[in-house]
């Protein structure tokens, strides 16, 4: 792969990490006593650095200032390394079953990986790598001393984590649900992506040491392998709060948008005109607390005007027209509202004849009775028989 063909790929994997950290910076700030969402925190930051570090324009950068050759690559490892311990601190915390358990196992995940990284800058130290290698340094010297055993040891690091990772994701998807298994199921995905990662560095190295040369296994075809890696582990930390938010934002509207023939009724005939008016910036869920907040107030003052009586028998009448039992309840609040409404205009408070006795809690049934009155016609039907059966019975 070209270099500006791998920049690109290393620029994307940055980026879509850059989001998922943006996104959940302001939760890990207002909620830092949350280990959880500190690891997360961690994680996200450390995989920033390693694809950001990883990028040749920043490796040639990094060795120009440093006047290293090829410094770039321990500390690109020693990213890496501190990623896969956070990988795997994150999941130890997410579980969290015993905090003795949890707090040990921890340190002892630290210890273990803080060694492997002090152990890569030794050995770095040690080594003879003149040559500045941007893309191909793990195949070039492979075969070197002490830089072979810094490949081997960040490639067994890494992989180790990643199959402990991804073992323990994919068995805990299954008792999820909603959009948490749908982020935990993009990890999963993620963190087997970094598998194929690991199968083609190891594949490369291995092919060096046998005398081969796949090199284009670790330089053209890893690299977007990584890319699509970071892709879904971003998309799995920003998808359960995203997904939620805009699961929560979609039935706001659409709530609010159902309730607009019951809201205009009872506007067009309300004594007092709305007080809570909600500009146009107003969110999807405060738009909708406002229109059930006047629905609701609204059929308290129409309280005095409701014939309870008239509502079980339109709910009859529905039901006996083959309407469904949730329908029957919408077209039999919508004809005792009308009824009502029409009541409060004429003022004949002391002859409406209202039946005090439980019946139905008209302003719990909005939504059916705001469905009901985008059918007017069928309304008019049930009122009509509502009306015809009340007379024939009349003394």
């Amino acid at each position: 792969m070209p270099p500006s063909d791998t920049h690109l790929s290393y620029l994307i994997a940055a980026a879509v990490l850059s989001a998922a950290l943006v996104y959940k910076t302001p939760a890990i700030v207002r909620f830092w006593r949350d280990k959880l969402l500190r690891a997360v925190g961690g994680l996200l930051v450390l995989a920033c650095g390693v694809f950001f570090f990883a990028n040749p324009r920043t490796i040639v950068w990094l060795n120009d200032v440093t006047g290293v050759p090829n410094v770039s690559a321990p500390w690109v490892y020693t990213l890496l390394t501190a990623f896969c311990a956070s990988c795997l601190v994150l999941l130890i915390v997410w579980k969290d079953d015993d905090r003795t358990v949890t707090r040990r196992s921890v340190r002892c995940v630290t210890v273990a990986y803080a060694t492997v990284i002090v152990g890569l800058w030794i050995l770095f130290a040690l080594a003879d790598v003149p040559d500045e290698r941007v893309q191909d340094l793990d195949t070039h010297y492979a075969t070197t001393p002490f830089v072979r055993e810094v490949v081997v040891l960040y490639l067994l690091a890494h992989t180790v984590a990643v199959l402990i990772t991804s073992y323990l994701i994919w068995s805990w998807q299954g008792r999820l649900c909603g959009w948490l298994r749908s982020g935990v199921v993009c990890l999963g995905i993620g963190y087997v992506a970094n598998l194929g990662f690991d199968t083609l560095k190891w594949t490369a190295v291995v092919a060096r040491w046998t005398g081969g040369n796949l090199d284009h296994l670790s330089t053209t075809i890893a690299p977007p392998v990584a890319c699509v890696s970071a892709v879904f582990i971003g998309a799995g930390f920003i998808l359960p709060h995203a997904g939620q938010a805009a699961q929560g934002w979609w039935h706001a509207r659409t709530s609010h948008w159902r309730l607009r023939p019951l809201y205009r009724l009872l506007k067009a005939h309300a004594e007092v005109k709305p007080s809570l008016t909600v500009g146009r910036s107003r969110s999807a869920a405060l738009a909708l607390t406002a229109r059930e907040t006047y629905i609701g107030d609204e059929v308290i003052h129409l309280g005095p005007h409701i014939d309870y009586a008239l509502w079980r028998l339109a709910h009859h009448e529905a039901l006996h027209g083959g309407a469904a039992p949730e329908d029957a309840t919408g077209i039999a609040g919508a004809v005792t509202l009308l009824a009502a409404i029409e009541r409060r205009a004429t003022r004949r408070d002391g002859e409406d004849g209202r039946d005090h006795a439980p019946g139905a809690p008209l302003g719990g049934q909005a939504q059916q009775i705001a469905r009901a009155l985008r059918s007017p016609d069928l309304v008019a039907a049930v009122r009509a028989r509502v009306n015809a059966r009340t007379e024939s019975v009349a003394p």
